[in-house]
C-alpha cells in the first residue's frame, strides 16, 4: 500500500495523470465523484432556464442557436457522467443521489429566467464564469476528466460567445430593449460571481483538491480573473454592473468588487432559492417519464448480446 500511494504521489508532483485503471486513494476518488456528478447534474439541470425560451425565441434562427445550445449541454453531461463512471460509480446511482438531494448541483441554475434578454445574459455571464472555471479543468489530474473538459470548454466558448452577440443585438434597438438587457444584468451578476463557490477560508474542499491538481486555481482567483476579463465587456456592451464597489485598483492590478451576499448562497445551495423546488421536480418527471426508454434499451442490449452468443 505504502508503495501505491508513493506512485500516486509521484505521479501528481510530476503533473502526470491518474487514469481509471491506477490506484487512488479513497479520498481522491471520492472527490472526483462529487466534483464530476455536481458538474454533469449541472449541465442537466442548466438544460431547463434556456430551454423554456426556445418556442418562445423571436425568430427561427433564434430558435435554432438555443435548441443547439440545449443539446450541447445534454451532450456535456453525458460526457461527464461517462467520466464518473470510469471511478466505479453508475449514471442511474448518481442520478438518484441528486433526485433523493443527496448531491448538488450548480447554485446559478436556481433562479429564474423572466425575459429573453436573461438567455443572452446566462450565455455571457454565467457560460462566462464557467469557461473561466472550466479552462484549468482541462489540466485536471485525473485523465478522463481533463479530456472530457476539451470539448466542453470549446463548446462553452461557442455558448458565450452566442450570448454576447445576442446582448449586442438588444443593446442595438428599442429603449425597452435595452432595459431588458439591464434589468437581466442587474439579476444575474451576483448569482454569476457566488458560482465559483464559497470564499477560499470557507471552502472545505479547495485544499486538498489543489493538492491533488484537481483544481489548479482557488474560488477566489477564479472569481477575480472573472470580474477582470467581464468588466471592460460590459463597457463594450454599454451596460452597468450593479456594483457601487468595483473600479480598478491600480497598486492589485485589479478590479475591486463590493462584498458577496454569502448568505444568499448559503440559502440557495440548502434548497431554498427561487427556483429549487422547480428544478428539481422537472427532473424527477423527466426520470420518471423515461423509465420506459431506459427499460427497452436494457432490453434490446440483452436480446443482442444474447443473440451474438447464440
Amino acid at each position: 500500500m505504502a508503495d501505491l500511494q508513493e506512485h500516486f504521489d509521484r505521479t501528481i508532483a510530476r503533473d502526470q495523470r491518474v487514469e481509471p485503471r491506477d490506484w487512488m486513494p479513497d479520498g481522491y476518488r471520492g472527490t472526483m465523484i462529487r466534483q464530476i456528478a455536481q458538474h454533469a447534474h449541472s449541465e442537466i439541470i442548466g438544460m431547463q432556464p434556456e430551454g423554456a425560451w426556445i418556442t418562445r425565441a423571436p425568430s427561427l434562427r433564434r430558435k435554432a442557436i438555443l435548441l443547439a445550445k440545449v443539446q450541447d449541454e445534454a451532450g456535456h453531461g453525458l460526457y461527464l457522467y461517462s467520466a464518473a463512471e470510469t471511478l466505479g460509480t453508475d449514471r442511474a446511482e448518481l442520478t438518484g443521489k441528486l433526485i433523493e438531494g443527496r448531491q448538488k448541483y450548480s447554485s446559478i441554475f436556481n433562479y429564474p429566467t423572466l425575459s429573453y434578454a436573461d438567455v443572452g445574459v446566462i450565455g455571457w455571464l454565467v457560460d462566462g464564469a464557467a469557461i473561466c472555471n472550466q479552462v484549468p479543468l482541462c489540466r485536471s489530474s485525473y485523465g478522463p476528466y481533463a479530456r472530457a473538459m476539451i470539448r466542453i470548454c470549446k463548446e462553452e466558448s461557442f455558448h458565450q460567445r452566442q450570448g454576447y452577440e445576442l446582448l449586442m443585438t438588444m443593446m442595438a434597438g428599442t429603449p425597452a430593449q435595452r432595459d431588458m438587457v439591464q434589468d437581466a444584468v442587474d439579476r444575474w451578476w451576483w448569482p454569476s460571481l457566488m458560482m465559483f463557490g464559497p470564499p477560499d477560508h470557507a471552502s472545505p474542499n479547495t485544499e486538498r483538491s489543489m493538492a491533488w491538481k484537481i483544481k489548479r486555481h482557488t474560488n477566489d482567483e477564479l472569481r477575480q480573473r472573472f470580474v477582470d476579463m467581464t468588466v471592460p465587456q460590459a463597457e463594450a456592451l454599454g451596460v452597468t454592473l450593479p456594483d457601487p464597489g468595483l473600479r480598478w485598483n491600480p497598486e492589485r492590478g485589479h478590479h475591486d468588487f463590493g462584498p458577496i451576499d454569502w448568505s444568499e448562497l448559503q440559502r440557495v445551495i440548502s434548497g431554498n432559492g427561487p427556483c429549487n423546488a422547480e428544478r428539481m421536480a422537472v427532473r424527477r418527471a423527466a426520470h420518471e417519464d423515461g423509465a420506459w426508454v431506459r427499460e427497452a434499451a436494457a432490453a434490446y442490449a440483452r436480446k443482442t448480446r444474447d443473440g451474438e452468443a447464440a
